[in-house]
């Protein structure tokens, strides 16, 4: 069964993927930005998947989405660090 919430957040990232791919010169400008934009990519498959597992294979394509949602976690953290902690005096 499909949500509507599931086919917004689709809607929405897909409108993402749209402004990145339009402003990839300027986004990569940012420090580590093919870890972020990995990240991205591997989120939206993750959304992409929470839609199509309403249609078939529900549970291996459950799996492999929250898979893409612990992939993309990880890589956003990697970002994150790489950008902000890493050399960073603690308080």
């Amino acid at each position: 069964m499909i949500h509507e919430n599931e086919i917004v957040m689709l809607s929405l990232g897909l409108g993402v993927l749209i402004f990145i791919l339009g402003n990839r010169s300027q986004l990569n400008r940012f420090p580590s930005s093919r870890m972020l934009i990995l990240g991205f990519y591997i989120l939206l498959a993750g959304w992409a998947l929470t839609v199509l597992e309403g249609f078939f294979w529900e549970a291996f394509l459950n799996y492999l989405e929250h898979a893409c949602y612990s992939v993309a976690t990880v890589l956003v953290a990697a970002w994150s660090w790489n950008v902000f902690g890493k050399g960073r005096e603690t308080w």
